[in-house]
């Protein structure tokens, strides 16, 4: 399981380079939080405010092992802005899978059947 946390503008290029591998299912969650940015300032109005949670959007992506490398730099490449990325950019996180369960059927699936 990768869990993915990009910027938002980001969406539209990362979800293009997954398809052109083949992955063609996702979950995109919104999200807010900081981490070295520790926020930003901004200007409303002629006063300024201090925004301490930017917004983020999550991406869970179920990938059998065999793929891991490559969805992860492939995220890495089409989510990373300027040519060598900048703080804020994301971060990836990868956690095992021991199954899955579809909603729609009673029983449970190994990872590696449920995904193809």
């Amino acid at each position: 399981m990768i869990i993915a946390t990009i910027q938002p503008t980001k969406l539209a290029t990362v979800r293009t380079a997954l398809a052109q591998i083949g992955v063609d299912s996702l979950t995109v969650c919104d999200a807010q939080g900081y981490a070295r940015q520790r926020g930003q300032t901004a200007r409303f109005r002629g006063n300024e405010y201090r925004v301490d949670l930017l917004r983020k959007l999550t991406l869970e992506i179920g990938v059998e092992e065999d793929q891991l490398e490559r969805v992860i730099e492939t995220i890495r490449s089409a989510a990373r802005t300027g040519r060598e990325g900048q703080i804020g950019d994301g971060k990836i996180f990868v956690m095992p899978m021991a199954m899955t369960c579809d909603i729609g059927v009673p029983a449970a699936t190994e990872p590696e059947s449920s995904l193809n």
